[in-house]
């Protein structure tokens, strides 16, 4: 039978709108839209390059707990309101993904919180099971 088990961060969002930060599920790892909240504290910054940095350690965390890292993402979706904000976060996304090359897609779409200037969502998938 496959893995299925889920993941979550401790947001109070995860809780609210009944979702999991991501689901492992056999050797694919999902990740959801993440924003750039510190979970621990329910914070998020003004600008949207210290937005991106917070998203990618909440990502981070959570392919850790799923027995992954960046290395293992297959497929990343950024979402912004403004088109304006997704340039200067290049620099941070590269650092994450530009060894690793995922398939990747930028959306300019309204998110569900207007301090939110970036989400970003990950596939991976596990090389190995931990």
């Amino acid at each position: 039978m496959t893995e299925r088990r889920s993941i979550l961060s401790g947001s109070t969002f995860e809780e609210q709108i009944g979702y999991a930060r991501a689901v492992v599920d056999g050797d694919r790892v999902h990740v959801s839209g993440t924003t750039g909240f510190d979970y621990a504290a329910m914070t998020i910054s003004d600008d949207v390059v210290e937005q991106a940095e917070q998203v990618l350690r909440n990502i981070e965390a959570a392919l850790a707990e799923a027995g992954c890292t960046f290395a293992d993402v297959v497929r990343v979706r950024y979402l912004l309101p403004d088109r304006d904000d997704f340039e200067p976060c290049w620099p941070v996304l590269r650092r994450a993904f530009g060894e690793v090359r995922p398939a990747a897609t930028m959306l300019v779409c309204g998110l569900a919180d207007p301090r939110m200037k970036i989400e970003i969502e990950v596939y991976a998938r596990r090389t190995a099971t931990p």
